[in-house]
């Protein structure tokens, strides 16, 4: 550096911030070693505060405009630096520019899962995230609790702090709110607005930050729940379960016919219906309703070899309806917990009279013939 340029540097006389990005919030005029001179003009565009910082202390802060610097709009830097009749020469003071603008667009997620007890499914994780807009609002509290000595702070390095206090928002708000899972969907611009607020209220006077926007774009479930929902809507959508058993079976034994698997998809229609009357019986699986008579033992159910494979169980009237329409012959395999193994169809005492063709009856005998 010339001599020229070095006289010239030591006394400061425009302090300015030209802002050409979108995520800082705090910016330290580069004084270095030089002075800030007497009369010196103060620009603070739109979006913009100016805080004189003396001696670790906060001093005095300028709104947007152009200010030239004295005594009379310095009066807490005065009382600091001593100047009881003002001053004329050059004083060192740190400057510092904060945006005033909100920074948006800015992403927050839960990195843990959210525990909720719901009403229906009981203890759940829930995984959340969405956006939210920053804005500094207190001056001396951000930089006191966030800024310290940096020169420079931007959006981003508040971000962690940010999503671990929208985190512990989540979890008190839904804790408080009682919601059930499957009605938080349709409350996400409610408990946008307020989840907004319980963020606010722990980071206005502690850090000075104001949360103008913050918007709930999902809350999701884990995987295996989202898959019994998904089986659970399914159900509800086939509507009455006996006809749909029904139609399963009927299509089973048709693609079975078809392909002249002898028997192929025979076990996928019976499994369903078979499924379906073990969930509509009163007393399978479900117990007795209190006060009522006690329910019949369940028939016994049937396996049925298919290709080598066994598939069921299934209901003895299944059987019976696969044996009138020819998916059973009597070669067939079954068995069943009253068997000691494997067994033809045509063996078994429950389906044999099935299998056995009525015989014909001898002529009548012819009468002698009389001589």
């Amino acid at each position: 550096m010339g001599l020229f340029d070095k006289l010239r540097n030591e006394l400061i006389d425009i302090i300015e911030w030209l802002d050409d990005s979108r995520n800082t919030l705090v910016w330290r005029f580069p004084r270095y070693q030089n002075e800030i001179k007497q009369g010196a003009q103060l620009i603070v565009r739109p979006g913009q505060l100016a805080v004189f910082v003396l001696q670790g202390k906060v001093a005095d802060v300028f709104e947007p405009g152009t200010h030239t610097l004295n005594t009379q709009n310095l009066p807490i830097l005065s009382t600091i630096a001593g100047w009881k009749f003002g001053f004329n020469s050059p004083f060192k003071s740190e400057v510092y520019f904060i945006s005033t603008r909100q920074i948006t667009d800015l992403k927050w997620g839960t990195p843990n899962p959210v525990m909720l007890r719901d009403p229906e499914f009981g203890p759940i994780r829930l995984r959340a995230f969405g956006t939210y807009a920053l804005k500094a609002v207190e001056p001396k509290a951000l930089l006191t609790e966030l800024v310290g000595t940096d020169g420079v702070v931007e959006a981003d390095e508040v971000t962690e702090l940010m999503r671990s206090i929208i985190t512990s928002a989540l979890s008190d708000m839904l804790a408080e709110k009682q919601v059930a899972a499957l009605d938080l969907a349709s409350k996400y611009r409610e408990f946008s607005e307020e989840l907004r607020k319980y963020v606010e209220e722990r980071i206005d006077d502690e850090y000075g930050l104001a949360i103008p926007q913050l918007i709930i774009v999902n809350i999701s479930f884990p995987e295996a729940v989202e898959k019994a929902l998904d089986t659970r809507t399914s159900m509800g959508v086939l509507g009455d379960m006996n006809k749909f058993q029904q139609y399963s079976l009927g299509e089973a034994m048709r693609e079975s016919a078809q392909h002249g698997g002898g028997g192929e998809g025979l076990g996928l229609g019976m499994g369903v219906a078979m499924a379906g009357r073990m969930m509509t019986s009163p007393g399978i699986g479900f117990g007795t309703p209190a006060g009522g008579p006690a329910s019949p033992p369940p028939p016994p159910a049937w396996h049925v070899a298919v290709n080598g494979q066994p598939q069921g169980p299934y209901a003895p009237e299944q059987i019976q309806q696969a044996i009138s329409a020819g998916r059973i012959s009597g070669q067939t395999l079954l068995w069943s917990p009253q068997l000691s193994g494997w067994t033809a169809a045509s063996q078994i005492p429950d389906w044999s009279a099935y299998f056995q063709r009525p015989g014909v009856n001898p002529p009548p005998p012819v009468p002698p013939t009389v001589p």
